[in-house]
């Protein structure tokens, strides 16, 4: 596995580049990535503006390099997050960039909701949640507003659509943690 940690500076940079090229309709020569951006990883860029969410976009599995993959989000995020109108060339300055880069997705085994609850780690865990068509995901980020499980639990329920209280023994878990980095809140 590469050592992501190292190259931290270089995604945000891949990032921040592809935000522009994206809102400014312009592409850049880029060279070709360094063998370290190579692995296939799954990420997600989140793009805030003076401390608010404005885009995030992301995959849950590894499908291309790391490199390809936060430029393709960085794009996404900005200008094909369907909860935000596109990025405009007004926001740039005031945008920052945050790259998350996913460990394997971990099947999580429960009986019930309570066993789940007990098993997540407030703070460290990434969740998906997924019942027949239904799916959704939080980054280990969003414990920062939501530090309590049940609460963050509660609120997936809600983003994959389903109520609040919803259970039901089909119901599937994965977690996983992430690598963040990101620049200082424009």
């Amino acid at each position: 596995m590469t050592d992501v940690a190292a190259g931290g500076a270089a995604l945000l940079a891949i990032a921040r580049s592809a935000l522009i090229e994206a809102v400014s309709g312009t592409r850049t020569e880029t060279a070709e990535p360094p063998e370290s951006l190579r692995e296939e990883r799954a990420t997600f860029v989140t793009l805030t503006r003076h401390g608010e969410l404005r885009g995030c976009i992301g995959t849950l599995e590894p499908r291309r390099s790391l490199y390809d993959d936060v430029r393709e989000n960085a794009r996404a995020a900005a200008l094909r997050d369907t909860r935000f109108a596109p990025v405009g060339a007004d926001e740039l300055d005031d945008i920052s960039v945050e790259v998350s880069v996913l460990s394997p997705l971990r099947e999580i085994e429960h009986r019930d909701e309570d066993e789940l609850l007990a098993i997540l780690r407030p703070g460290v865990d990434g969740l998906v949640i997924a019942h027949e068509a239904r799916r959704a995901t939080f980054l280990p980020q969003v414990w920062e507003s939501l530090p309590h499980p049940r609460a963050f639990v509660q609120a997936l329920k809600t983003k994959a659509g389903l109520a609040r209280d919803f259970w039901s023994d089909d119901l599937r878990a994965w977690r996983f943690t992430v690598e963040k980095f990101g620049e200082e809140d424009g």
